[in-house]
């Protein structure tokens, strides 16, 4: 079993190694509220609430470490996704279809249970004996993650998504709507299924966490980073992309490639 040192090294390789602009994050679930350390923020402690992918933000860029449970989210979609309170689905769909993000509740019900069914066989109702979780930097992370999710530019998740397809055993197969992009997707089904998702951030992390335009996601079990340091950059060999991206450079081009540079060589060429 891999230690906590370990898990710390290679969150600092892998952001080295990619050049990623903000930490990547650990994340762990909690049974109690007695699970979180002390040191760990907690905003209702402060009499504040924030949203899950919030709470990524803090950890990813200003490396604090964030415990969230229900008391915690005010994004109470995502604390019934993650069934910490007891709520009817039918409840959850009523409030979703009152947002209006869909074209009625039979839409909604169909984007409810899809996003349930990526859960697979398991029991929606264990999801219960959770109550929250922990996000840190995975760099500094004072716990052995459930999952791991990085955040980057679609050629630094390009070289990620490579090193997990390299034998073809993890190959992300992902689906995208546009909500509950990195709290579902970045933490929780990847914990749950041990498959990689990845994370086209969608409304709420856009404007709540600041998640900029750029920018996309992984998440994946936390067992599969050493496999990704294992194999990033292996593809290709020695025509790996590389980081920097190691472009291909035409040496086939001259003078004659546009006209103005065809009239200032013969110009030059005649006043030798």
């Amino acid at each position: 079993m891999k230690q906590i040192q370990e898990y710390k090294k290679a969150g600092e390789d892998l952001y080295h190694r990619l050049h990623l602009s903000t930490y990547p994050i650990a994340i762990k679930y909690i049974k109690s509220a007695e699970e979180i350390p002390e040191g760990v923020m907690r905003p209702s402690t402060f009499g504040k609430k924030m949203a899950l992918c919030q709470a990524f933000t803090y950890a990813r860029r200003w490396g604090t470490s964030v415990a969230m449970t229900s008391e915690d989210n005010f994004c109470t979609p995502s604390t019934g996704f993650h069934r910490w309170e007891d709520i009817a689905i039918e409840d959850l769909i009523e409030s979703q279809a009152r947002q209006g993000w869909h074209k009625d509740i039979e839409a909604e019900k169909k984007r409810i249970e899809a996003a349930f069914e990526l859960l697979g066989d398991y029991d929606i109702e264990r999801l219960r004996e959770y109550c929250g979780f922990i996000c840190s930097p995975l760099t500094e992370t004072g716990f052995i993650p459930d999952s791991v999710l990085v955040y980057g530019d679609g050629f630094q998740l390009t070289h990620i998504i490579h090193a997990l397809s390299y034998e073809f055993k993890h190959v992300p197969n992902s689906s995208f709507e546009g909500f509950g992009e990195s709290c579902m997707k970045g933490d929780l089904i990847p914990f749950i299924t041990q498959r990689p998702q990845i994370v086209i951030p969608g409304m709420g992390d856009r404007s709540f966490a600041g998640i900029s335009e750029h920018e996309i996601g992984i998440g994946m079990p936390s067992s599969l980073l050493f496999y990704v340091m294992d194999n990033l950059f292996k593809t290709g060999g020695k025509m790996n992309m590389g980081y920097p991206m190691k472009f291909m450079i035409n040496m086939d081009l001259n003078e004659n490639l546009t006209p103005g540079f065809k009239f200032i060589r013969e110009k030059m060429d005649r006043n030798k």
